[in-house]
């Protein structure tokens, strides 16, 4: 392991290890921005890793004065991610971040494995109790968000789902028979089925009549495609048109997909919500610091009484 006696933890932005045995060589012509996307989307990771990785390793070339990475190696790695600990006090699962990115950037993209570095200083984990609003409280927040994001903010209160869970909850993972949701690639990417609670059955089902009129109306108009993972879509390449594939939220335009430049519609974004729940609280006038993870939270506690 790169890092002694702490198991490494992902970013939250779903990396994937590529076999040991896959290898892409990018076009040396390229500036390293470019060459790092090749790699990247060769290898299918998400949009967001992209986005994580390039953030910190520029974060890396600046610390180092400019320097091009390949005039560098594991003792100025080293260096950077010690500076991080001790001096910008970052958390672990941060610092773990910044050495996912380096060591996809020398060993997928310059070809320069790190290898074994030093024993690198830890941040000290603070432990820090989740912030949990009462029965009342949630009543009084759920109150005032405006009526099209209650909806979602309401399912993560009754699901326990997390943001990014219920933003891209699908049409087919809605079991009205069942009573549950079937949240996919949650925590660890692993399914679960949480329950439906049966007072946003109704809202739910109302939902999914004006999901599928906008769906209808793109499909009209020569669109109604949705994201699918890259396995999915290659073994099912109409699938994305198909109904129980569109999302449950839908954003309220289409937009270009960033990676394919394919026209879709993806689903509300994750700081929508959290926007709407931060007014929220300002409104209900509750002098906490919750978000919609805090809804989540809020669930579990209340399921224990």
């Amino acid at each position: 392991m790169l890092l002694p006696r702490r198991k490494q933890k992902t970013d939250t932005a779903r990396p994937r290890v590529p076999p040991s045995g896959s290898l892409f060589l990018p076009n040396p012509k390229l500036r390293l921005r470019e060459q790092l996307r090749e790699v990247m989307r060769f290898h299918h990771y998400a949009l967001r890793s992209e986005e994580t990785y390039w953030f910190w390793i520029r974060r890396f070339i600046f610390f180092h004065n400019k320097r091009h990475p390949k005039e560098m190696g594991p003792a100025e790695v080293h260096l950077f991610l010690t500076h991080l600990a001790a001096r910008e006090n970052v958390a672990a699962s941060t610092q773990n971040q910044a050495l996912n990115a380096l060591v996809f950037l020398y060993g997928r993209v310059l070809l320069k494995p790190l290898g074994l570095l030093d024993e690198i200083p830890r941040p000290q984990r603070s432990v820090k109790l989740p912030v949990v609003l009462t029965a009342e409280e949630v009543k009084r927040v759920l109150a005032v968000v405006t009526e099209k994001l209650a909806l979602p903010l309401r399912l993560l209160y009754g699901t326990g789902m997390r943001v990014m869970e219920g933003v891209r909850l699908r049409v087919k993972d809605v079991d009205f028979g069942a009573g549950h949701i079937v949240v996919r690639d949650g925590k660890g990417f692993k399914d679960r089925v949480t329950v439906l609670p049966r007072s946003l059955e109704e809202p739910l089902r109302l939902q999914l009549e004006r999901t599928r009129m906008i769906h209808e109306a793109d499909v009209a108009e020569g669109y109604g495609h949705v994201y699918l993972p890259f396995a999915l879509a290659r073994k099912y390449p109409k699938a994305d048109q198909d109904w129980c594939w569109q999302y449950v939220f839908p954003a309220g335009a289409r937009a270009l997909d960033p990676q394919s430049g394919i026209e879709r519609r993806h689903h509300i974004k994750e700081e929508t919500l959290q926007r709407a729940m931060k007014e929220a609280v300002r409104m209900a006038r509750i002098a906490k610091p919750a978000t919609p993870h805090s809804l989540r939270h809020s669930f579990a506690t209340h399921l224990l009484h």
